[in-house]
C-alpha cells in the first residue's frame, strides 16, 4: 500500500479511533527501537509470516531516516539449502534478544505455546515485547504494550499493519531533508487528490 492509498484510508477513518490507536501504537514502537542499541525483531505464529509489516517497516526505515525501524525478520521454518541471510534467522534468534532489543509479535490468530514461551524468555531477557495480534490473553500479558485487531472489528489485521508502519514512519524525528521533503510532497499531493473540490457559487 503506498502513500496515497494510505492517506485515503485515513480519510476513510476519519472521526473513527483507528488513527488514534495506530498511532499510539506506533509511537511505542518508535519510542522502544529509537534510542536504543539494539535491533527490531519481528516475528509471527507458525502459520503467518509477517513479510508485508516487514516490508513496510523496511521502506519506513528508510524514508524517515530512521534505521532503526528496519525489522529482523524471524521465522519458524527455514529452508534447507542456501536461503538469503535476511530471510535465514530462526526462533533460536529469540532466544538471545535482550535489552535494548524490542521484538514485534503479528499474529492473527493463536501465537501458539512455543511462541509464548519464547516471547517469555526474550522479555525476561529484558527485551521489550510488543504485540499486533487478534487480542489473545496470553500474549497480552507478556506484551510490554498490544494492539488488537479482534474479528469483527471493522478493519483487518493487514490493514491495520499498514497504518502503524506508516505511522511509525511520520512520528520520527526530522529525516535527511530531502527524502523528508519528498515524502511530504508526495503526502500533499495525496491530500490534494483526495479533497472535495471547492464549491462554486
Amino acid at each position: 500500500m503506498d502513500a496515497v492509498r494510505v492517506a485515503l484510508l485515513r480519510e476513510v477513518l476519519a472521526g473513527t479511533e483507528w488513527l488514534q490507536t495506530t498511532r499510539r501504537f506506533a509511537g511505542s514502537l518508535r519510542a522502544s527501537v529509537g534510542p536504543r542499541d539494539g535491533g527490531l525483531l519481528l516475528v509471527g505464529s507458525e502459520e503467518y509470516e509477517p513479510w508485508h509489516l516487514a516490508a513496510h517497516l523496511d521502506d519506513e526505515a528508510a524514508w524517515s531516516g530512521l534505521p532503526e525501524l528496519s525489522p529482523t525478520l524471524v521465522r519458524h521454518r527455514v529452508p534447507d539449502g542456501p536461503v538469503p541471510a535476511h530471510l535465514s534467522v530462526g526462533l533460536g534468534r529469540l532466544e538471545g534478544a535482550g535489552r535494548g532489543e524490542t521484538l514485534l509479535v503479528v499474529a492473527p490468530g493463536e501465537p501458539g505455546a512455543g511462541l509464548l514461551e519464547r516471547v517469555n524468555d526474550a522479555r525476561r531477557g529484558g527485551a521489550t515485547v510488543l504485540a499486533l495480534d487478534g487480542g489473545d490473553a496470553e500474549l497480552h500479558t507478556l506484551a510490554h504494550d498490544a494492539l488488537a485487531v479482534p474479528e469483527g472489528a471493522g478493519l483487518d489485521l493487514d490493514t491495520v499493519q499498514h497504518l502503524v508502519s506508516a505511522a511509525a514512519g511520520e512520528n520520527s524525528l526530522p529525516a535527511r531533508p530531502g527524502r523528508r521533503r519528498y515524502r511530504d510532497r508526495l503526502a500533499r499531493l495525496a491530500e490534494q487528490l483526495t479533497a472535495p473540490p471547492p464549491a462554486r457559487w
